[in-house]
């Protein structure tokens, strides 16, 4: 819910949203993990446990093989971006928008616009959270159709499930006997 504040002097409009969103603020390059760490600070010394829940820098594992080793490393996926779940109020917005580091909210002008729930869902699951997990609603012995990728509408039966690798193991007839194939949960339909 969106509340007009009218009078008020030199101040865009208040917004407010009742409920927990994921916004999206922009910082200094380089500077993300101390606006996150200063942020956190803030939030536990003004008492907004109960406003702004969340705060992460979005980061991905990133594989480098040098001098014939390989050596992984965290790579930020949006540089100069901060996400914050928060339930915007005035004050929730008073103390993201003045901690050191932080330029603006991503927003029109002084109107901060909430991440859609599935842009959030694509995120936490480029950074491999747990949440992001997709469920599927099959059962070990289950026919399926698989839907994409090289055996495509190629029927077989469900052999085991993966659901924190959103993987199965499906048997498929190729050549005469049932082989071994794993996929992953969007690639495969119920039958």
């Amino acid at each position: 819910m969106i509340k007009n504040h009218p009078g008020e002097v030199g101040a865009a409009r208040s917004l407010v949203f009742m409920e927990k969103k994921w916004f999206v603020i922009h910082t200094y390059s380089g500077y993300e993990n101390k606006v996150k760490a200063n942020l956190e600070k803030r939030v536990a010394s003004m008492n907004m446990q109960d406003k702004i829940f969340r705060i992460l820098v979005p980061m991905e594992d990133e594989i480098e093989i040098k001098d014939g080793k390989r050596r992984v490393s965290q790579k930020k996926i949006f540089p100069g971006y901060v996400l914050v779940e928060m339930i915007l109020t005035d004050d929730s917005w008073y103390v993201v928008r003045n901690t050191p580091g932080v330029t603006s909210f991503v927003g029109s002008g002084n109107k901060p616009i909430p991440l859609q729930q599935s842009e959030v869902q694509a995120i936490m699951r480029q950074m491999g959270l747990e949440e992001a997990h997709p469920r599927i609603d099959l059962d070990i012995g289950e026919s399926v159709r698989v839907i994409a990728g090289p055996f495509e509408n190629f029927i077989g039966t469900v052999e085991e499930i993966y659901p924190e690798k959103s993987k199965l193991k499906v048997l498929v007839s190729m050549f005469g006997r049932e082989t071994p194939v794993e996929l992953d949960f969007t690639q495969v339909e119920k039958l």
